[in-house]
């Protein structure tokens, strides 16, 4: 009998990040606003891996993607999601 390892947060926030890019893709704004907004709670709240895991994993992926594909981020983000993207932002030196 195989045993069913658990996903480690790293790739549950991949998975979420995923799901976000697919439901702004198709269209449906309002899912992936409650998404977005779900990930802010999680940073606002979280731990301190928790909150790395949210600006590394699930923010770099989701705005890389709307970026990507011309999308306004500063529309869709969350207040403290925003200002993690432009800690990420100024960080790179773009």
């Amino acid at each position: 009998m195989k045993v069913q390892e658990m996903p480690n947060i790293y790739s549950q926030a991949q998975r979420f990040a995923d799901l976000t890019k697919s439901l702004i893709k198709s269209g449906h704004l309002r899912s992936a606003k409650r998404c977005l907004q779900k990930a802010e709670a999680l940073f606002l709240s979280g731990s301190l891996e928790t909150k790395n895991v949210i600006t590394n994993v699930y923010l770099y992926s989701v705005s890389t993607f709307m970026e990507n594909h011309s999308c306004r981020i500063k529309g869709l983000l969350p207040v403290g999601l925003q200002i993690e993207y432009n800690k990420q932002i100024n960080a790179s030196g773009l």
